[in-house]
């Protein structure tokens, strides 16, 4: 867990979120953080759907990260629901597909968006992440990037690939996740 999501930090940036402060004083929850298998040895075929979840970390290993990039498309070429919420996101911006094309070349979603950076830098007192995820989405050519109103809840379906603005926007996706694979069954 980075630092600007965790409750406890110094920092204060996240003391709000008391459900993750209550689940980080179980004992169970951190004996499964401690036991989360390794990206490296998740396959696909084991599960129905992948969900990327935000906070700040994401914008710092996530983009760039061939492994996950490539475990994405995975579930995202198998016909699995395949979301992305808040800032993890930021790994569509050079996600590509086994073909070699960008993997949101065509479709339309949603990320964290620049009112929300701003939002997000003002709580902090400072410039948080190195980049924007609208800005570097509105720079790629034939995909439509969305945004709504600041922290309310969006979600996005195209086809298999579900998208959620920011972390208000998480139970809307995962509903969405939840009916795609209804629809398959």
């Amino acid at each position: 867990m980075d630092g600007y999501s965790n409750p406890t930090d110094a920092s204060g940036y996240a003391a709000h979120d008391v459900i993750s402060l209550g689940y980080m004083q179980r004992d169970w929850f951190n004996e499964m953080l401690a036991s989360t298998l390794p990206l490296t040895e998740v396959r696909q075929e084991d599960y129905d759907a992948i969900f990327l979840v935000g906070g700040q970390g994401p914008m710092y290993t996530f983009r760039g990260n061939t492994a996950l990039e490539k475990l994405f498309v995975s579930f995202y070429e198998a016909g699995k629901p395949s979301a992305a919420v808040c800032h993890s996101t930021t790994l569509l911006l050079e996600a590509k597909k086994s073909d070699g094309a960008l993997l949101v070349a065509g479709k339309t979603w949603t990320g964290f968006a620049n009112t929300e950076e701003d939002y997000s830098n003002q709580a902090a007192g400072q410039t948080i992440q190195p980049y924007r995820i609208e800005d570097e989405a509105k720079k790629i050519a034939n995909t439509n990037f969305k945004v709504a109103e600041v922290l309310s809840s969006y979600a996005i379906t195209d086809g298999n690939l579900i998208t959620g603005q920011q972390q208000n926007s998480g139970a809307a996706a995962a509903e969405m996740v939840v009916a795609f694979l209804q629809q398959q069954n």
